[in-house]
């Protein structure tokens, strides 16, 4: 199992038994914070009763050292691991509230006999496990559960049914029956009895709640919050005992975080950018107005193009790296592939800001449809009537989209609403290509509109923009985006980190109304009509000002 995830940490790697021989931990290492050994894992207390093997980064792991040694907490070493430990010493399982990072980890507790999982809020970093009734596994990619031989590879249907619905696959589902993820702002204890059912910690629809004032707050002071807020995160963000490098594409999310390094102090910065020999010379190709970036900012620029040729020789590669299948991913691989070429571990990206700032297209689409359809809604069937017969209207050649058929149907109720903007395929497409036997009962697990609408089960009232801002984050974000950065990141050794990913970041920022009402002042206050004026004075006015144009932007991460 160790050795399957090898890449992920070129740096050590190390195991460790607990002494009647029930419990083991194994561990790759990517040396990022104390590099000596004492940042070396598995990691044990000083009194050998705690084990933690821990992926991912504490960005706080210093203020919170020290309140632990005011706390007459003595230290061994300089790294967040053993942070951990003594933090799990000192407060137990509620540790986990007080991290701020990226995070999966695997800590035994050998006085209680009882070994605690937990994932970030936001499920940056993976965490599978699976549990035979004998013995429980977990790792931080699916394919090393297999690789250790006991785990069966028996499908799912219900994470075969969410990659076509979705171009993904949605936890807490794999595509192996016997793997599970476990979901993001969760905890998993398991002792003599057992794994017990995952205790959440964090939700993101009632943090988007609780950050909701219900008052207005006007746009000088949005943009100030906005300002302060994306400051903080990239000044945790940056903390390293290796440089910090940027992924930099042509858009303000990547700008606005190189624009926010270097107004904090940061030195040599290198910059990323993908290019693809496809668009040399034409407007998608974004190199040269990154370019511009990098150089206003005096950072070392390095321009990585990919064609053709090459992306068929890595595909290979690629498919055996993805851990689950998806249909995104492949542009951060070669980003990775060219970061570690020039000897780059850890890199910032602007990944996340279109779930803050509303840079897509269901912003609008989603509450427009629900508003729209909903006093279409009550009439009992009618949707379903609609959506047969449109479909026999497509199937006949009549130039209808696909996703017509269902919008009467689907399109009223926020679930049903985001399923259609964000589907590749609807549920009655799937009879041509999915087993009828798979089919149902992979659609009775995995049961998408329900599974979409509790994420809003404890967002309360929130406004339009927070729920598509939960939808986004907690689905599209999580189960894609952040999976995908993994993986294709890992491949690599490359640690990607996403301050626009990070639950102190999201309650620091104004109420998701506000962030909507500003856009309009805010083009005119922050973009001038010049990108690089913006980028210099941070970028975030101009984050803001992209509110009202989700649909003029190029892809990118």
């Amino acid at each position: 199992m160790n050795d399957r995830m090898a890449a992920r940490g070129p740096d050590g790697s190390g195991y460790w038994i607990g002494a009647d021989g029930r419990i083991g931990f194994a561990h790759q290492r990517l040396a990022i914070i104390d590099l000596s050994e004492g940042g070396a894992q598995p990691k044990a207390s000083a009194d050998g009763s705690l084990v933690i093997t821990f992926n991912g980064e504490i960005y706080n792991y210093r203020e919170l050292r020290a309140e632990l040694q005011a706390r007459g907490r003595v230290f061994q070493s300089e790294s967040d691991t053993e942070v951990l430990l003594q933090l799990y010493a000192e407060y137990g399982d509620a540790m986990v509230g007080r991290l701020r990072g990226m995070f999966a980890f695997g800590l035994w507790d050998a006085r209680q006999r009882r070994l605690l999982l937990a994932r970030d809020p936001l499920g940056i970093k993976p965490l599978y496990w699976a549990d035979d009734g004998w013995t429980l596994r977990f790792a931080s990619q699916a394919k090393a559960l297999l690789a250790g031989g006991a785990v069966s590879n028996d499908p799912d249907p219900a994470g075969i049914v969410g990659f076509h619905l979705l171009g993904s696959v949605p936890e807490p589902f794999t595509v192996w029956r016997s793997i599970h993820t476990l979901p993001a702002g969760t905890t998993l204890v398991v002792d003599a009895a057992g794994p017990g059912a995952p205790q959440h910690y964090y939700d993101v629809a009632g943090a988007l709640a609780a950050r909701a004032t219900g008052r207005m707050v006007d746009p000088a002071t949005t943009h100030r919050q906005l300002a302060a807020a994306v400051h903080d995160s990239v000044r945790h963000h940056l903390v390293a005992d290796v440089p910090v490098a940027v992924f930099l594409s042509a858009g303000l999310d990547s700008g606005a975080l190189l624009g926010s390094m270097a107004q904090l102090g940061a030195r040599d910065i290198s910059a990323v950018t993908l290019a693809f020999e496809e668009f040399r010379g034409a407007n998608l190709d974004e190199a040269p107005l990154a370019a511009e970036v990098a150089a206003r900012y005096g950072a070392r620029h390095i321009v990585r193009t990919v064609d053709r040729a090459e992306f068929e020789r890595d595909l290979p590669a690629i498919l055996d790296a993805m851990d689950l299948p998806t249909i995104d991913g492949i542009n951060t691989w070669f980003v990775a592939k060219a970061a570690h070429e020039a000897g780059i571990k850890v890199a910032l990206s602007g990944l996340g800001a279109d779930e803050c700032f509303g840079g897509y297209p269901s912003f609008v689409d989603v509450p427009r449809s629900v508003h729209w359809l909903q006093a279409v809604s009550w009439i009992p069937g009618l949707g379903a009537l609609v959506r047969r017969g449109m479909s026999a209207a497509i199937h006949a050649g009549l130039g209808v989209h696909p996703k017509a058929a269902g919008l009467l149907q689907y399109g009223s109720s926020w679930a049903g609403a985001y399923l259609l903007r964000r589907s590749v395929y609807m549920p009655w497409e799937l009879d041509d290509l999915i087993d009828p036997a798979m089919l149902k009962e992979g659609l009775r697990r995995l049961a998408p509109l329900r599974r979409i609408g509790a994420v809003l089960r404890d967002g309360g009232a929130l406004g339009d923009f927070d729920r598509v801002a939960a939808l986004e984050t907690s689905l599209y974000m999580r189960d894609q985006l952040l999976r995908d950065a993994d993986w294709a990141g890992m491949a690599h050794s490359v640690e990607i980190r996403v301050p626009y990913v990070d639950p102190f970041f999201l309650a620091a920022l104004p109420p998701g109304d506000a962030l909507a009402a500003a856009d309009a002042k805010a083009a005119v206050a922050g973009w001038k009509g010049e990108f690089l004026r913006g980028v210099a004075r941070l970028g975030v006015a101009c984050l803001a000002s992209r509110l009202d144009r989700p649909r003029r932007r190029v892809k990118r991460r």
